[in-house]
């Protein structure tokens, strides 16, 4: 489990893609590294992943298949920056909120804004579209990981499938948001209780629906 505090941006230095397969390099610092051993879980951007090697700072991942289709983390390449954070021991301050770092789908950054005429990094939001499937999960002011970063939903608009998240300058400064540009894609975690609760009251709801749905057909066939 992760927390959606991530501790800042790190360069991947080394990358090595094969069919459905990438085995990738990240150099990390020392606070990162302390107690860091093959088999524990990191999340890189948002994606959790376990460490397969280790020498000094340099921490080794892989990616199959299913996480390629369904994250980023198929577009890495050397020198590339990615969002780290170790996972969640007990005892330790939750800033944010519970997040598995296993992704729901990417996002596409379709719209940013900043108070000023200028991109303003101070006081910078963005408009991510995802699917209405992933949309339907999230609600304003809700709680949402975007490639790691656990952030307060804004404005949503069920119309064009996007909704908005406001960056501080502190999350500006440990990560990506910054830099993204319209077009890119994002790592998208939804609150795993919304899915737990919208889709038990689906299943609660389906069954009276259809019966609705016969009532209704009777009364039409007597008419």
């Amino acid at each position: 489990m992760y927390t959606g505090i991530t501790k800042g941006l790190f360069q991947v230095i080394h990358v090595d893609k094969k069919p459905f397969l990438i085995t990738y390099t990240v150099d990390l610092n020392e606070n990162l590294v302390h107690q860091l051993g093959v088999g524990d879980s990191v999340s890189v951007d948002g994606v959790c992943q376990t460490v397969v090697a280790r020498e000094g700072h340099k921490v080794t991942f892989q990616a199959g298949k299913e996480t390629l289709l369904k994250t980023t983390l198929c577009d890495l390449f050397e020198g590339r920056m990615v969002s780290i954070e170790r996972s969640f021991r007990f005892g330790d301050e939750n800033g944010g909120h519970e997040l598995a770092g296993h992704i729901f789908e990417t996002g596409t950054v379709v719209g940013e804004k900043s108070s000023g005429d200028k991109r303003d990094l101070s006081n910078l939001n963005l408009t991510i579209q995802c699917t209405p499937h992933c949309l339907k999960y999230i609600f304003e002011k809700g709680f949402i990981g975007v490639d790691g970063s656990s952030l307060t939903v804004g404005q949503v608009d069920r119309e064009q499938s996007t909704f908005e998240v406001h960056l501080i300058p502190e999350t500006l400064r440990l990560t990506n948001f910054g830099n993204k540009q319209l077009g890119d894609r994002v790592n998208i975690e939804i609150d795993a209780k919304n899915v737990v609760i919208i889709e038990s009251l689906e299943r609660l709801i389906a069954p009276l629906e259809r019966r609705i749905k016969s009532l209704e057909d009777a009364i039409h066939e007597k008419k």
